[in-house]
């Protein structure tokens, strides 16, 4: 058996844009046509089930714990790093992507964390319009902190308990929407 990641070729910066370009789109009529299967219910899986859900997908979500909002993601209490640059200290994307690199013991997908990189902004930007309290400076603008073995300031934090600031929000976002949650057993 082979493991096949499906990582888009050609060079690193462009692999997902050009991914993205070339996608066939679906037609908004026939979103409703299609079901989509998201498997957990933490952040990560419960944001793209809402976004889903909102382009007009029919969206299921297969959890394993005995409710959808007792994901482990509420454990997360260090913050969200992002290349937002704001203490103007040389952050950036690849900076950020070398951190993530360098942090996983260059184990992991280069590909995939270049991407994560690239929407880090975009996902603290949609974590503040959703109304999580992330800690702010007296000037109004978004709190960030060296943490961990990141070289720059670019953690954003919400009073070292971002999980459980970002867990009822994410459910906030997905009530409006019929999910059907399954439950499963671990084995």
């Amino acid at each position: 058996m082979s493991l096949d990641a499906q990582i888009p070729g050609g060079p690193l910066a462009q692999k997902w844009d050009k991914h993205k370009f070339d996608l066939k789109l679906v037609n908004p009529a026939n979103k409703r046509k299609f079901e989509v299967l998201v498997v957990g219910s933490g952040l990560a899986g419960a944001s793209a089930a809402a976004s889903l859900a909102e382009l007009g997908y029919k969206v299921k979500c297969f959890c394993f714990q005995d409710s959808p909002r007792r994901a482990h993601s509420i454990a997360a209490q260090g913050g969200i790093n992002a290349a937002k640059n704001y203490q103007n200290d040389g952050d950036s994307i690849h900076r950020l992507f070398y951190d993530t690199i360098k942090g996983g013991d260059f184990r992991a997908r280069e590909a995939n964390v270049y991407r994560l990189a690239q929407v880090s902004v975009s996902i603290i930007d949609q974590c503040v319009a959703q109304g999580v309290p992330f800690a702010r400076e007296y000037g109004g603008l978004l709190a960030n902190r060296s943490f961990g073995g990141a070289q720059v300031s670019r953690t954003f934090y919400a009073r070292g308990q971002t999980g459980q600031q970002l867990l009822p929000r994410r459910n906030d976002r997905i009530n409006p929407f019929q999910f059907h949650f399954s439950i499963g057993q671990a084995f």
